[in-house]
């Protein structure tokens, strides 16, 4: 998967709670055998009055936010079904990273699985940064993971947490595959000797 280390670019705000994966992801959209194409399915329902046409009023239709990198989102956000397509339609239109006060736990796994950053911060924090996030002509943010700062447009620094392993696995671009391939030498080290004691399961 992509490393994560900056990524800057416009902040986008969806302030409402518990935004779950059939609106971030409907579900007609999970009908395919590969992931192509998913990233114009993100928020179908909400980016399109009907069929051709689209809300000019949604934030990621309008001209300064079309290069969204950063969302700014409500609590809970991606709960309800575990669709994985959520999170593979989020990185195909652009986002690198969300910023919340919660996140559902599957949503949050796949996320880390993927190199989706997700930041959790006190709602203060956030709310601060959704104002931003909300003025076209401030709306610019810097996340630098391994600093672990967000940046605005006008200077404001606010730190965040994040498990050192998880910091460690986007850094990187380490999948689950890949991280467990960091201990390659190990695995195979403990293959021989296992094969070694029983030989008759070779």
């Amino acid at each position: 998967m992509q490393p994560f280390t900056i990524v800057a670019g416009p902040a986008a705000g969806l302030p409402g709670a518990n935004i779950d994966t059939d609106v971030i992801m409907p579900k007609q959209f999970l009908k395919g055998i590969d992931r192509a194409g998913l990233g114009e399915a993100v928020f179908h329902d909400l980016r399109h009055a009907g069929p051709g046409q689209m809300r000019p009023d949604f934030v990621l239709n309008r001209p300064e936010w079309r290069e969204t990198r950063i969302l700014v989102v409500g609590p809970n956000f991606g709960c309800g079904s575990s669709r994985e397509h959520a999170v593979w339609g989020l990185l195909q239109c652009g986002i690198r990273a969300v910023v919340g006060t919660s996140f559902a736990g599957i949503f949050a796994d796949n996320a880390a699985n993927n190199g989706l950053l997700l930041i959790e911060l006190a709602p203060e924090a956030v709310a601060e940064l959704a104002a931003r996030a909300g003025d076209p002509a401030g709306n610019r943010m810097t996340i630098d993971l391994p600093a672990q700062t967000i940046t605005t447009a006008d200077g404001v620094v606010q730190h965040f947490e994040i498990p050192a392993r998880r910091k460690d696995h986007l850094v990187r671009g380490l999948d689950a595959i890949g991280a467990t391939l960091d201990h390659a030498d190990a695995i195979q080290a403990f293959q021989a000797r296992h094969l070694a004691a029983q030989p008759w399961l070779a």
